[in-house]
């Protein structure tokens, strides 16, 4: 088979017109043309480019008794880089003195409504003392400081473990006595584990109580609210539960490469992220929409409601980007 007839085949093969081989090698598309219709001859270093791009030997490609493709030789992979034993034992310090910071960061996003809320409560009761335009300043500046405060704090222990950010997006290897060493400490840890994952579910499950002891009471709409913000009380305090042994864990997890952090799910935490963030900028665009846009005439009081939904769609959204990965 000529070199011409070879290029034809495997253009079409790879499902790419000539335009687009062309792109590929830096050429017009009149350069392939005329080697298609072996009006001309590539130079060498074309060969070797189209050697690459369809992933066959230049030999293949050059020799015209080889009919059948031979597969270019594999090019030998990158050295992992290699995690120390000091290296692993920094990290997991790290992660662990910054897991009660990250949980009470994660208590002060869920909280901070609670001020704007009973605040707009008491401003609805006659002859409050507090009017409902202050009601609303004086709430979203708490919930604005905590948010930042809570935000601080994220930032801050992000910035502490950067040069082992590729723990969570790159395969590595481990130096001699690392894993052993990590699995000890998630062994020793996993009962401690175990009680907050139970603690922070019941607290989870049972912060919704309040609400229907209030909708069985029929009360004031101070009650709603009371029951409302006691709802957040205790999903906050469960949240920071899961968070303050699950920031340890998932830390041992990334060492060992387990869990959420094995090889093939590192190449859709690109992805993941992306949408993650995405996510969150599109529910904060709405909620500033509603609240304070120039086409609905709602308060802060009564929009707080889209977090709680954004935060059970979030789940829903990240367990379809993940089907649609694999």
């Amino acid at each position: 088979m000529r070199l011409a007839d070879k290029i034809v085949t495997l253009r079409k093969r790879a499902g790419w017109s000539q335009e687009e081989l062309a792109a590929q090698l830096g050429v017009s598309r009149q350069s392939v043309s005329k080697w298609e219709g072996a009006q001309s001859v590539p130079d060498l270093q074309k060969v070797v480019q189209m050697s690459r791009l369809f992933g066959v030997t230049t030999d293949y490609l050059l020799k015209e008794e080889l009919g059948e493709p031979e597969p270019a030789p594999a090019e030998p992979d990158a050295p992992l880089r290699c995690v120390t034993m000091e290296q692993a034992a920094d990290y997991l310090a790290l992660r662990q003195a910054a897991a009660p910071k990250l949980a009470a960061a994660t208590l002060l996003c869920v909280l901070s409504p609670v001020a704007l809320l009973l605040l707009a409560a008491l401003s609805d009761r006659p002859g409050a003392a507090i009017s409902e335009h202050a009601a609303a300043g004086i709430g979203l500046c708490v919930l604005l400081v905590l948010v930042a405060a809570a935000v601080a704090v994220f930032i801050t222990c992000a910035a502490q473990v950067k040069a082992y950010a590729f723990l969570e997006t790159e395969p590595f290897a481990t130096a001699s006595g690392v894993s052993d060493m990590v699995r000890e400490r998630r062994a020793a840890f996993a009962p401690r584990h175990t009680r907050g994952k139970v603690a922070g579910t019941v607290l989870c499950i049972l912060s919704a109580v309040p609400l229907f002891i209030a909708v069985c009471l029929n009360g004031p709409d101070l009650l709603y609210v009371g029951a409302v913000c006691l709802l957040l009380v205790l999903a906050g305090i469960g949240s920071a539960v899961f968070v303050h042994g699950g920031v340890y864990w998932a830390a041992m997890d990334r060492l060992l490469e387990e869990g959420d952090y094995v090889r093939p799910r590192k190449r859709q935490n690109g992805v993941v992220g992306a949408v993650s963030g995405i996510y969150w900028l599109v529910a904060t665009a709405v909620y500033l929409l509603w609240t304070f846009g120039p086409w609905w005439d709602a308060q802060p009081q009564d929009t707080w409601i889209l977090w709680a939904v954004a935060g059970v769609l979030y789940g829903a959204v990240m367990a379809l980007v993940r089907v649609l990965r694999k």
